[in-house]
């Protein structure tokens, strides 16, 4: 069992960087990771249907180490594609606020579960045999309503909410990533030697042409010497400009399909500039 699931989570994580590490939104990365997961879950789910345990020892390390282990992938992606649905497209303030309230959720999860966290991160193992063992539980235990509708041969009573301890430790650091990247928009903006204005422009031009601008200033490195990812670049250009590119790697993608000239904006643009200083020399 141990070498399966070892090469199990070795594949997992293997795929789960590639999709990481792609040049997508994360609109685009989270449905591939959560399908990934799901077909993965499927593929355990079947193996341990027809797997017999040696011994609870092992049992209770599948189901306490194993399977949480997997289990809390496919809720932390779950969740972080549902928080940046429904995100606020507005002010950095009433991003804050939400993002916050998303880890005010998470607090009080921790702070309903306090003794369970205790006894998980603790290392200690004396109810094991009540926690992760599969069987008619305890009716003194303190339940979630999920145990009630799990699949009995792959669930035991606490081996989900060890799943949702893993994911909310990663959530609590994805949202404080997010909210740290707002704080720093918002001191830019603060900051009396920048000359940034009230009012910002907007970007009223079509998004592909702007995506084009965006993608070679990427690699002509005109932003901090190069030093720049293109999502770092697009999240910034967005919040300069006032717009939501949304998958700005998709519109890229249209772009390098095209046929005829790829670069029709800026060509467009070299055509302006041109007629501009050819103005500007007749006067």
């Amino acid at each position: 069992m141990k070498k399966y699931t070892y090469e199990l989570i070795e594949k997992l994580n293997s795929e789960l960087k590639v999709i990481d590490l792609a040049e997508e939104s994360l609109f685009a990365k989270a449905p591939k990771a959560i399908i990934l997961l799901e077909n993965l879950f499927a593929e355990l789910k079947a193996f341990i249907s027809t797997y017999s345990f040696k011994d609870m020892e092992e049992e209770t390390y599948f189901f306490k180490e194993i399977k949480p282990q997997l289990f809390s992938k496919l809720i932390y992606y779950r969740k972080v594609y549902n928080i940046e649905t429904i995100r606020p497209n507005g002010s950095i303030d009433s991003q804050k606020a939400y993002l916050e309230k998303e880890l005010d959720h998470i607090k009080t999860f921790f702070d309903r579960n306090l003794d369970f966290y205790k006894y998980y991160r603790t290392g200690c193992t004396h109810f094991d045999k009540f926690y992760f063992v599969r069987g008619k539980p305890d009716i003194q235990l303190n339940l979630d309503s999920f145990y009630f509708e799990r699949d009995p041969q792959f669930a035991t009573c606490f081996d989900f909410k060890i799943a949702k301890i893993l994911a909310n430790e990663m959530l609590s650091i994805y949202l404080n990533e997010e909210l740290a990247k707002l704080e720093s928009y918002s001191i830019q903006s603060n900051d009396k030697d920048v000359a940034i204005p009230r009012v910002r422009l907007t970007w009223t031009g079509k998004k592909a042409e702007l995506v084009e601008q965006i993608y070679a200033w990427e690699r002509a490195g005109c932003f901090n010497y190069g030093n720049v990812t293109i999502k770092q670049l697009t999240e910034y250009i967005e919040y300069i400009f006032n717009i939501n590119l949304g998958d700005f790697y998709h519109i890229f993608l249209e772009i390098r399909e095209r046929k005829g000239s790829r670069t029709i904006f800026l060509d467009k643009l070299i055509k302006f500039l041109n007629d501009r200083m050819d103005e500007a020399d007749n006067k």
